[in-house]
């Protein structure tokens, strides 16, 4: 296991790259984007597009193995996906999802599924028990999460199956893809137990609702690695604010255009086929270029 905390700091190139990126206007962002920027109108829409991008997908694969990375951030989406999931009664035996991350405590454990910060609990409450109760089954071993028990063997599972179609994502500050923290050779690193860094720390607390709580955070976690998330045939990343904070704005703009760099991960995106969604208001200009 390797900590992150040493590679906190920003490369200095880094910050004048980020000055003439913020200094871009939406449109020509959009222009130098090209196709491969998707603006939805607002925080609803991106999550009814995440929705209806994976729901395609798995209704065009009916009859065929899909094998699919996928968040827990953004988790708007799979209220939306659950419905249409349903309404087109789509069957899911032929899909693999495979969970990003997921929270452990400092003996390695996973978080159990009752803890409010669990990402396997959360996506039981907000997709596998609503599907359920709509009648849509999908094998207990066809959804996994990286933990103590299995980290170690799911880059062959993966490749035993035949890799991944599609990887489906969020972007954290600082880049990270899955608990992908900027680290030397992060683009090479596979699955495994991970430290997690203060941005990270910090900005997941925000967003946790536990009342800032970073005392009590996880400091750890198991993360497919970005091995796994480059190797996808395709990368669909969802890149949104939250929270009422302009947060993401930056890092859409490196997403999209920054050098490539172990500073920021998502960076390393760079020559695969990658799309990036995101909406107005993630696009916006920042108030103050500093």
């Amino acid at each position: 296991m390797m900590s992150a905390d040493h590679f906190d700091l920003i490369r200095p190139e880094r910050r004048a790259e980020v000055r003439r990126l913020l200094s871009l206007t939406p449109a020509e962002v959009r222009q130098r984007a090209a196709e491969r920027l998707i603006v939805c109108s607002d925080l609803e829409a991106l999550h009814r597009r995440m929705a209806e991008d994976i729901a395609a997908e798995i209704g065009a694969a009916q009859g065929h193995s899909l094998r699919l990375i996928l968040p827990v951030g953004p988790t708007g989406a799979y209220p939306y996906l659950v419905k249409l999931i349903a309404a087109r009664q789509l069957s899911l035996a032929h899909c693999w999802f495979f969970f990003m991350d997921e929270y452990c405590d400092s003996e390695g454990r996973v978080l159990p599924p009752e803890h409010p910060l669990s990402f396997r609990g959360t996506i039981e409450r907000l997709f596998l028990a609503p599907l359920r109760a709509q009648g849509c089954q999908i094998a207990p071993e066809r959804i996994i999460f990286p933990d103590q028990e299995n980290y170690q063997r799911l880059p062959q599972l993966i490749e035993a199956l035949g890799g991944i179609q599609t990887c489906y994502g969020g972007i954290g500050i600082h880049g990270h893809l899955a608990f992908n923290e900027p680290e030397i050779g992060v683009a090479e690193r596979s699955v495994r137990r991970v430290r997690l860094n203060a941005f990270t720390i910090t900005m997941n607390a925000i967003r946790a609702n536990i009342g800032g709580n970073i005392a009590c955070f996880p400091r750890e976690a198991y993360t497919l690695g970005m091995r796994e998330i480059l190797s996808a045939q395709r990368i669909r990343l969802y890149c949104r604010n939250d929270v009422g904070l302009d947060w993401a704005n930056t890092v859409l703009r490196l997403a999209l255009f920054g050098e490539a760099g172990d500073d920021f991960p998502v960076t390393h995106i760079r020559g695969h086929d990658y799309t990036i969604i995101t909406d107005e208001a993630t696009l916006a200009s920042p108030k103050y270029l500093i």
